[in-house]
């Protein structure tokens, strides 16, 4: 950078009275070490500047506090709405935008109603957990693609009818 010629001058001067200090500590009197501290502080931040870095942090975290904000405004109102009585933040309740982060996924389109599972299965509405796992095994057996009379399509939607009544 142009003008860091300044600041890389400053820190060498804190790291020289940094390094003088240390050593007359430990040669003459401890109690030198606390101003010593505070000048490594010093020289420690002169150099961080000195290298660009700080410049590099402090653009990245305005950029990640600009993409924040840019979310922020993509996903519409409700969002920080202030101080004062009345005003809440995004997600708490009673707030619109929290309440539909908390609803259940909508199924997948693939997947079979309760009843549309049962007949796959060749069960009852309404048959146990027993009864489900035995209808399935045998469907499984009969429709696997490996058996004779297997069939992929039907083992697939035995697998997707057992999955929907397991879940639920």
């Amino acid at each position: 950078m142009d003008g860091d010629g300044l600041v890389v001058g400053l820190a060498a001067v804190f790291a020289g009275t940094t390094v003088l200090l240390a050593v007359l500590a430990f040669a003459y009197q401890p109690f030198l070490l606390l101003f010593a501290i505070p000048f490594g502080i010093a020289t420690y931040f002169l150099w961080y500047h000195a290298s660009g870095r700080l410049t590099d942090r402090v653009r990245r975290t305005a950029d990640r506090g600009r993409r924040r904000r840019a979310n922020a405004a993509a996903e519409g109102p409700g969002g920080f709405e202030g101080f004062g009585p009345g005003r809440r933040a995004a997600g708490s309740q009673g707030d619109r935008a929290g309440e539909r982060s908390r609803r259940r996924p909508r199924p997948d389109p693939n997947q079979p109603t309760i009843a549309e599972a049962y007949r796959t299965l060749g069960l009852d509405p309404g048959a146990d957990q027993d009864a489900v796992r035995e209808a399935y095994r045998e469907r499984a057996k009969s429709t696997h693609p490996d058996a004779d009379s297997g069939d992929e399509e039907e083992f697939k939607r035995v697998n997707r009818a057992y999955k929907r009544l397991v879940d639920d």
